[in-house]
């Protein structure tokens, strides 16, 4: 070929992905313009309304691939090789999946480290539920790794994620406001749990309980809707072995209550035994000063084991629990090394019982080494392997008619109340995914029980207490919350007058003649601090000339009683406030003043915040 020939083929290349680039803006800006033109036609209600069914579907239809490619990655793995592959497979795929997502995140996503449920709540608290964009597709492809490849996590919390991320820049796309944008974020959300599920009342529990605590609304239609919609996609589209969903229980009988109330005592310490290993894992990671990448080595080689050892540890596991819901618990055994023994009811008992509480480390690891996933399937996971455990120990020890299957189901929900803090999202997820309602009386005893377990061991959930006394999440304190949407740069006021330390009485009088506050800071020649003056304490001499020029500005100055740095929140300000006892404080980085700050001017934005907030 001539170079001639080959300039115009790169030509011609070129000139067609730029006219392809073209059409596909056209395309995107004509199929914007049309829900724009909605927006203008329809009121607030009619459009809140259509963009729940638009992010429901969105949200709804990115869960149900990811479910679908994982689940059909989990088939291949599990029943289409032989065993001796599988151990293979067992050894190598969950270290490759933390190591490629680790590789992921580093290369391409620049080692964002943020992720879960508390990524979302730090958003709505902090950045007016403003989610970056790249959270509409980084969390599927990092989660469809670690757990498509063995990761011992789940997939609700990304596909969480992913939902929050899609309303949310919707909204920031047709200009919707912090109320609108933080309602269809939670849509999001709540359409991607439902599609996981087939469970909508799951999923605006999940909303109302974890994603907008703290938050009053009184729109709740795009949340339904949107509900909806991820339901019958995933109904739609994923068959029964996909889904999360149980037919076999026996009927409710309530001679059955003392077991299920010793079953929520399990749950409630076995919750904040998951979250106390959760922590200490997390430690361990982050106090090892090694690279990413070989954190997730480290991590890889020791799920890998875990999964060799105990297979129900890979992936989520979710077959594992509805073999023994279905009371077929023995095949648990088959694809491990279990399985070259005789089956015994005591080999399954000590078996089940290793799988739980090691389910808790496997889980941490996969997440604080590098993976992707949260606690959400591993919680339900952990919940059944509890129930089945506790219904095996009963049996063994001479109680006869022991509700082995609904122990299994209402364990999940208990472990998950208890771990998740959400009693109402566990109930109604394990009463849709078993069309359980009859179950409603041990659910409610198991959940509530955990739950209340759980805040007894911490108020606060251990996955965000940290950020909540920090003051980068809501919590239930409402006044609190409102306090944390006011923003730094709103309250500073930077025409404050200022004052040399050089400088004498003289020259001090004149900056007050020319001033309109009671306060002046004092700086050195390179803008630093060094202390502020006010009226009162000028009084004494401002009025004697004969001071003038034998005072200088540095024997008059005080140092201020507090300062407030650029990256204290409000509540920690008016801490300040009260224990100096004063209505000004100066803003300072890196000694630099910035600014003064004063008490009335936060009240005032308070004032107007409440009303906005009060009117939502």
């Amino acid at each position: 070929m001539s170079q001639f020939s080959r300039i115009r083929k790169y030509h011609s290349f070129f000139r067609f992905k730029k006219d392809f680039e073209q059409y596909s803006m056209k395309k995107a800006r004509s199929y914007e313009l049309i829900i724009h033109w909605l927006h203008s036609k329809l009121n607030r209600s009619q459009f809140l309304l259509l963009s729940g069914i638009i992010v429901g579907c969105a949200a709804g239809l990115a869960g149900v691939i990811l479910k679908m490619l994982v689940h059909y990655i989990h088939y291949v793995i599990t029943y289409k090789v032989h065993f001796s592959t599988q151990v293979i497979f067992y050894i190598v795929f969950p270290f490759l999946g933390i190591v490629l997502t680790t590789l992921i995140v580093v290369l391409f996503f620049r080692g964002q480290s943020r992720k879960g449920i508390p990524a979302i709540l730090h958003e709505i608290a902090l950045n007016s539920s403003f989610i970056p964009p790249v959270k509409m597709y980084s969390q599927i492809l990092q989660s469809a790794v670690t757990v498509g490849l063995g990761g011992s996590a789940g997939l609700e919390s990304p596909i969480a994620v992913t939902g929050a991320a899609l309303g949310s820049n919707y909204a920031r796309t047709y200009h919707l406001g912090y109320k609108e944008r933080t309602l269809l974020l939670a849509a999001g959300a709540t359409a991607g749990i439902a599609a996981a599920f087939n469970a909508p009342i799951a999923g605006m529990m999940f909303a109302f309980e974890i994603l907008l605590t703290g938050v009053v609304f009184s729109d709740f239609m795009p949340l339904i809707v949107a509900a909806v919609c991820g339901s019958l996609l995933s109904k739609i589209i994923l068959q029964e072995e996909v889904l999360f969903h149980f037919e076999t229980r026996t009927a409710f009988n309530y001679y059955n209550v003392p077991f299920y109330i010793v079953l929520g005592v399990l749950c409630g310490f076995y919750a904040r035994y998951f979250v106390v290993v959760s922590r200490k894992v997390e430690h361990f990671f982050k106090g090892l000063s090694w690279s990413a990448l070989r954190r997730a080595m480290l991590g890889g080689v020791l799920v890998s084991v875990l999964c060799v050892a105990l297979p129900p540890l890979f992936g989520e596991g979710y077959t594992a629990v509805k073999a023994l819901a279905t009371g077929h618990g023995e095949t648990i055994l088959q694809n491990s090394f279990f399985g070259y023994f005789p089956p015994q009811s005591w080999m399954l008992l000590v078996f089940t019982g290793c799988v739980c509480l090691l389910k808790a480390f496997a889980t941490s690891i996969t997440i604080q080494s590098g993976g992707n996933g949260g606690n959400f399937a591993p919680s339900l996971f952990a919940g059944g392997f509890l129930g089945f455990f506790f219904a095996m120990l009963c049996s063994r020890l001479g109680f006869t008619e022991v509700p082995v299957t609904n122990l299994v189901i209402v364990g999940m929900a208990g472990v998950m109340a208890g771990v998740m803090y959400a009693p109402l999202t566990a109930i109604f997820l394990i009463a849709e995914s078993s069309s359980g309602y009859d179950l409603f009386i041990p659910l409610m005893i198991v959940s509530t029980t955990s739950y209340l377990m759980a805040k007894w061991f911490s108020p606060i959930s251990p996955e965000i207490k940290e950020l909540a006394e920090e003051g980068k999440v809501f919590t239930r304190a409402h006044d609190n919350n409102i306090l944390l949407l006011l923003k730094m740069n709103e309250l500073i006021e930077t025409d404050v007058p200022v004052i040399g330390i050089d400088k004498n009485l003289r020259q001090l009088v004149e900056v007050i003649r020319g001033a309109d506050r009671n306060i002046i800071a004092v700086v050195s020649p390179q803008q630093i601090l060094e202390g502020i003056i006010t009226l009162d304490d000028l009084r004494p001499v401002m009025f004697n000339p004969e001071l003038y020029d034998r005072l200088t500005v540095k024997k008059l100055m005080k140092a201020p009683p507090a300062v407030v740095s650029l990256h204290d929140n409000v509540n920690l300000i008016l801490k300040k406030f009260d224990e100096a006892d004063v209505w000004h404080l100066p803003v300072v980085q890196d000694r630099r003043l910035v600014g003064f700050i004063s008490k009335s001017r936060i009240l005032n934005k308070y004032r107007l915040l409440l009303q906005e907030y009060s009117e939502g």
